[in-house]
């Protein structure tokens, strides 16, 4: 059985970093996948789906469901361990409607927890922009303009997110305005809690 927890947070909250070394922590139980690394790596094969994939990438807009659901189910019954960390999903209420109905019927994957690390408008626009400054090759999505778009995606369904995961009482919520150090270590210690 492959134990799922989802990871959900504004551009710039530090999600994938803070998987990415929950999963470095252990290498033996844990494998995290970005979906933002997994659709730019279709996109880096050059692949027709990657050339469509990139069509929405580069204007900040949500990649059509169908592709995103498809890869991630993929990815999670193929995973090489059995805890499996997603970041950056879901990101519509559509995605997550989308995904529950495939859970309700595959046997093989029980959504653990959504964790949301949580940060101010104000600190993730510094964090991704300070990023762009900082970086030799600027990605085609670090821009104000393209920030404000990726926010207004990530806000517009956040509460409807928010409120279905509350329900189901799997929504974990996590200040991401620390250090990086302190939010690994709680969110380690909270996906090992509920893992076992």
């Amino acid at each position: 059985m492959k134990k799922l927890f989802l990871i959900i947070g504004a551009p710039g909250s530090g999600k994938t970093t803070d998987a990415s070394l929950i999963a470095e922590r252990h290498p033996d139980t844990i494998v995290h996948y970005s979906t933002g690394d997994m659709l730019r790596e279709e996109v880096g094969s050059g692949s027709e789906l990657g050339k469509t994939i990139e069509s929405y990438i580069s204007k900040g807009a949500l990649v059509p469901l169908n592709i995103i659901i498809d890869t991630i189910i993929s990815a999670i019954k193929n995973a090489p361990k059995d805890i499996v960390l997603i970041d950056g999903y879901p990101r519509s209420s559509e995605q997550m409607k989308a995904l529950d109905e495939i859970l309700e019927t595959e046997d093989g994957i029980d959504l653990v927890s959504v964790i949301e690390v949580r940060v101010s408008e104000a600190v993730a626009k510094e964090r991704i922009l300070g990023r762009a400054a900082e970086a030799e090759v600027v990605r085609s999505d670090d821009s104000v303009e393209v920030f404000y778009d990726r926010m207004k995606i990530y806000n517009d369904p956040l509460e409807e997110i928010q409120s279905f995961y509350t329900a189901k009482k799997l929504l974990h919520v996590i200040d991401g305005e620390r250090t990086l150090e302190v939010i690994v270590d709680e969110m380690d210690e909270f996906v090992q809690s509920q893992a076992n």
